[in-house]
Protein backbone atom coordinates (compact mmCIF):
# COMPACT_ATOMS: atom_id res chain seq x y z
CA UNK A 1 0.00 0.00 0.00
CA UNK A 2 3.17 2.07 -0.54
CA UNK A 3 1.45 3.86 -3.73
CA UNK A 4 -2.17 4.45 -1.39
CA UNK A 5 0.31 6.10 0.93
CA UNK A 6 2.04 8.76 -2.03
CA UNK A 7 -1.03 9.37 -3.21
CA UNK A 8 -2.81 10.11 0.51
CA UNK A 9 0.58 12.65 0.60
CA UNK A 10 0.18 13.77 -2.67
CA UNK A 11 -3.71 14.81 -2.34
CA UNK A 12 -3.08 16.20 1.09
CA UNK A 13 -0.35 18.46 0.10
CA UNK A 14 -2.45 19.64 -2.48
CA UNK A 15 -5.89 20.02 -0.57
CA UNK A 16 -4.56 21.46 2.71
CA UNK A 17 -6.12 23.81 4.48
CA UNK A 18 -4.83 26.68 6.71
CA UNK A 19 -3.13 26.29 9.62
CA UNK A 20 -6.26 28.09 11.39
CA UNK A 21 -9.27 25.61 9.48
CA UNK A 22 -6.58 23.05 10.55
CA UNK A 23 -6.79 23.88 14.23
CA UNK A 24 -10.27 24.44 13.92
CA UNK A 25 -10.50 20.87 12.87
CA UNK A 26 -8.49 19.29 15.85
CA UNK A 27 -10.38 21.43 18.51
CA UNK A 28 -14.26 20.29 16.91
CA UNK A 29 -13.15 16.49 16.74
CA UNK A 30 -10.91 16.66 20.36
CA UNK A 31 -14.10 17.84 22.05
CA UNK A 32 -16.58 15.36 20.78
CA UNK A 33 -13.94 12.96 21.10
CA UNK A 34 -13.74 13.95 24.96
CA UNK A 35 -17.27 14.65 25.12
CA UNK A 36 -18.54 10.95 24.31
CA UNK A 37 -15.56 9.08 26.25
CA UNK A 38 -13.94 11.16 28.90
CA UNK A 39 -11.73 13.97 28.63
CA UNK A 40 -9.10 11.81 30.14
CA UNK A 41 -6.80 10.22 27.44
CA UNK A 42 -5.43 7.14 29.96
CA UNK A 43 -9.33 6.45 30.14
CA UNK A 44 -10.13 7.62 25.94
CA UNK A 45 -7.46 5.85 23.44
CA UNK A 46 -9.26 7.44 21.14
CA UNK A 47 -8.85 10.69 22.80
CA UNK A 48 -4.87 10.02 23.45
CA UNK A 49 -4.59 9.17 19.84
CA UNK A 50 -6.01 12.05 18.87
CA UNK A 51 -4.24 14.59 20.72
CA UNK A 52 -1.13 12.44 19.58
CA UNK A 53 -2.02 13.08 15.96
CA UNK A 54 -2.81 17.03 16.40
CA UNK A 55 0.34 17.39 18.27
CA UNK A 56 2.38 15.64 15.34
CA UNK A 57 0.40 18.25 12.68
CA UNK A 58 1.76 21.30 15.84
CA UNK A 59 -1.90 21.82 16.87
CA UNK A 60 -0.78 24.34 19.88
CA UNK A 61 -1.42 22.85 22.94
CA UNK A 62 -3.59 25.92 23.94
CA UNK A 63 -5.92 24.76 21.13
CA UNK A 64 -6.05 21.48 22.41
CA UNK A 65 -6.55 22.24 26.26
CA UNK A 66 -9.24 24.79 25.15
CA UNK A 67 -11.48 21.98 23.48
CA UNK A 68 -10.49 19.75 26.41
CA UNK A 69 -11.94 22.42 29.04
CA UNK A 70 -14.74 22.91 27.06
CA UNK A 71 -15.71 19.63 26.73
CA UNK A 72 -15.40 19.13 30.96
CA UNK A 73 -18.25 21.75 30.85
CA UNK A 74 -22.05 20.89 31.41
CA UNK A 75 -24.04 21.31 28.59
CA UNK A 76 -22.21 22.27 25.18
CA UNK A 77 -22.88 21.80 21.44
CA UNK A 78 -24.13 18.62 19.90
CA UNK A 79 -22.13 17.32 17.18
CA UNK A 80 -22.79 14.69 15.46
CA UNK A 81 -20.72 12.98 12.44
CA UNK A 82 -22.12 13.12 8.43
CA UNK A 83 -20.78 12.15 5.39
CA UNK A 84 -21.69 13.11 1.93
CA UNK A 85 -20.66 11.45 -1.33
CA UNK A 86 -20.90 12.43 -4.97
CA UNK A 87 -18.66 13.24 -8.21
CA UNK A 88 -16.17 15.85 -8.07
CA UNK A 89 -14.77 17.99 -11.17
CA UNK A 90 -13.28 15.87 -13.91
CA UNK A 91 -15.23 12.88 -12.38
CA UNK A 92 -13.70 11.71 -9.58
CA UNK A 93 -15.43 9.99 -6.88
CA UNK A 94 -14.96 12.17 -3.45
CA UNK A 95 -16.43 11.55 -0.12
CA UNK A 96 -16.69 14.36 2.32
CA UNK A 97 -16.58 13.52 6.59
CA UNK A 98 -17.92 16.35 8.86
CA UNK A 99 -18.90 17.64 12.29
CA UNK A 100 -21.77 19.02 12.35
CA UNK A 101 -24.75 20.27 15.00
CA UNK A 102 -26.65 21.31 12.05
CA UNK A 103 -27.48 18.92 9.47
CA UNK A 104 -29.62 20.69 7.32
CA UNK A 105 -27.14 23.58 7.42
CA UNK A 106 -23.94 21.24 7.02
CA UNK A 107 -26.13 19.75 3.99
CA UNK A 108 -27.01 23.11 2.25
CA UNK A 109 -23.87 24.53 2.52
CA UNK A 110 -21.91 21.20 1.00
CA UNK A 111 -24.72 21.04 -2.09
CA UNK A 112 -24.40 24.05 -2.97
CA UNK A 113 -20.21 23.66 -2.94
CA UNK A 114 -21.03 20.75 -5.30
CA UNK A 115 -23.51 23.00 -7.57
CA UNK A 116 -21.48 26.14 -7.91
CA UNK A 117 -18.60 23.46 -9.00
CA UNK A 118 -21.01 21.83 -11.56
CA UNK A 119 -20.20 18.77 -9.67
CA UNK A 120 -23.06 15.87 -8.87
CA UNK A 121 -23.88 15.41 -4.98
CA UNK A 122 -24.78 11.52 -4.88
CA UNK A 123 -27.21 9.16 -3.10
CA UNK A 124 -25.98 7.60 0.40
CA UNK A 125 -24.16 4.14 -1.17
CA UNK A 126 -23.25 5.82 -4.16
CA UNK A 127 -19.36 6.02 -3.72
CA UNK A 128 -18.98 4.74 -0.57
CA UNK A 129 -18.66 1.29 -2.10
CA UNK A 130 -15.35 2.60 -4.37
CA UNK A 131 -13.58 2.63 -1.15
CA UNK A 132 -11.84 1.14 1.64
CA UNK A 133 -12.49 2.08 4.96
CA UNK A 134 -9.61 1.76 6.77
CA UNK A 135 -7.31 2.10 10.08
CA UNK A 136 -4.05 3.01 8.30
CA UNK A 137 -0.47 2.96 9.93
CA UNK A 138 2.57 4.11 8.18
CA UNK A 139 6.12 4.18 9.36
CA UNK A 140 9.78 3.43 9.00
CA UNK A 141 11.00 0.24 7.75
CA UNK A 142 11.62 -2.05 5.01
CA UNK A 143 10.95 -5.41 6.29
CA UNK A 144 6.82 -6.18 6.59
CA UNK A 145 7.47 -9.78 7.46
CA UNK A 146 8.13 -9.34 11.45
CA UNK A 147 5.50 -6.74 11.36
CA UNK A 148 2.98 -9.17 10.30
CA UNK A 149 3.88 -12.01 12.48
CA UNK A 150 3.44 -9.44 15.03
CA UNK A 151 -0.09 -8.46 14.33
CA UNK A 152 -1.17 -11.62 13.62
CA UNK A 153 0.34 -12.85 17.14
CA UNK A 154 -1.88 -10.26 18.59
CA UNK A 155 -4.72 -11.82 16.95
CA UNK A 156 -5.24 -8.32 14.79
CA UNK A 157 -7.86 -8.95 11.84
CA UNK A 158 -4.78 -7.84 9.16
CA UNK A 159 -6.21 -6.34 5.62
CA UNK A 160 -2.62 -5.36 3.74
CA UNK A 161 0.68 -5.05 5.14
CA UNK A 162 3.44 -3.87 2.88
CA UNK A 163 7.46 -2.34 3.09
CA UNK A 164 7.79 -0.02 0.17
CA UNK A 165 10.56 2.88 -0.31
CA UNK A 166 11.64 2.39 3.29
CA UNK A 167 8.19 2.81 4.56
CA UNK A 168 5.62 0.07 5.57
CA UNK A 169 1.69 0.60 5.60
CA UNK A 170 -0.04 -1.31 7.83
CA UNK A 171 -3.95 -1.36 6.80
CA UNK A 172 -6.39 -2.94 9.31
CA UNK A 173 -10.03 -2.76 9.79
CA UNK A 174 -11.51 0.54 11.43
CA UNK A 175 -12.71 -1.63 14.56
CA UNK A 176 -8.98 -3.13 14.91
CA UNK A 177 -7.10 0.17 15.25
CA UNK A 178 -6.36 0.27 19.18
CA UNK A 179 -5.37 -3.71 19.18
CA UNK A 180 -3.22 -3.21 15.88
CA UNK A 181 -1.22 -0.13 17.40
CA UNK A 182 -0.76 -1.58 20.65
CA UNK A 183 0.71 -4.73 18.74
CA UNK A 184 2.90 -2.36 16.59
CA UNK A 185 4.39 -0.66 19.55
CA UNK A 186 5.13 -3.32 21.59
CA UNK A 187 6.64 -5.21 18.48
CA UNK A 188 8.63 -1.70 18.59
CA UNK A 189 8.55 0.96 21.73
CA UNK A 190 10.42 3.44 19.46
CA UNK A 191 8.22 3.35 16.90
CA UNK A 192 6.91 7.05 15.41
CA UNK A 193 4.42 6.60 13.28
CA UNK A 194 4.10 9.45 9.79
CA UNK A 195 0.82 8.31 9.71
CA UNK A 196 -1.95 6.53 11.95
CA UNK A 197 -5.40 7.39 11.22
CA UNK A 198 -9.12 6.14 10.34
CA UNK A 199 -9.56 6.85 6.78
CA UNK A 200 -10.97 6.25 3.27
CA UNK A 201 -8.43 4.59 0.85
CA UNK A 202 -10.12 4.54 -3.00
CA UNK A 203 -10.14 1.06 -4.41
CA UNK A 204 -8.87 2.62 -8.01
CA UNK A 205 -7.39 5.67 -8.77
CA UNK A 206 -8.67 8.27 -11.19
CA UNK A 207 -5.97 10.88 -13.54
CA UNK A 208 -7.03 14.33 -13.44
CA UNK A 209 -5.02 17.07 -16.00
CA UNK A 210 -5.36 20.70 -16.85
CA UNK A 211 -8.51 21.96 -16.17
CA UNK A 212 -10.05 19.12 -14.49
CA UNK A 213 -7.15 19.09 -12.00
CA UNK A 214 -7.53 22.84 -11.95
CA UNK A 215 -11.47 22.68 -11.30
CA UNK A 216 -11.24 19.49 -8.73
CA UNK A 217 -8.49 21.35 -6.18
CA UNK A 218 -11.09 24.47 -6.52
CA UNK A 219 -13.57 22.24 -5.45
CA UNK A 220 -11.87 20.83 -2.98
CA UNK A 221 -10.80 24.16 -1.43
CA UNK A 222 -14.11 25.09 -1.04
CA UNK A 223 -14.94 22.16 0.87
CA UNK A 224 -12.09 22.40 2.99
CA UNK A 225 -13.40 26.01 3.44
CA UNK A 226 -16.72 24.95 5.06
CA UNK A 227 -16.49 24.68 9.22
CA UNK A 228 -18.42 21.74 9.41
CA UNK A 229 -15.82 19.76 7.22
CA UNK A 230 -13.69 17.51 8.42
CA UNK A 231 -11.64 15.22 5.49
CA UNK A 232 -12.22 15.28 1.72
CA UNK A 233 -11.10 12.02 0.66
CA UNK A 234 -11.19 11.28 -3.16
CA UNK A 235 -9.91 9.10 -5.77
CA UNK A 236 -7.84 11.83 -7.67
CA UNK A 237 -5.00 11.33 -9.20
CA UNK A 238 -2.97 14.19 -10.51
CA UNK A 239 -1.01 13.87 -13.45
Amino acid sequence: MGRAFNNRKESMAKTAATKTKIYSKYGRSIYVCAKQGGTDPNGNTTLRSLIDRAKKDQVPTHVIEKALDKASGAGGEDFLPAVYEGIAPGGALVLISALTDNPNRTFGEIRGVFSRCKAKLGSQGSVSHMFDHRAMFVFAGDDDEPVLEALMEADVDVSDVEADEGMVTVLVPPTEFFKAKTALQEMNPDIDFEVEEITYLPQVDHELAGDDAEQFERFVGMMNDLEDVQDVYHNGKFA
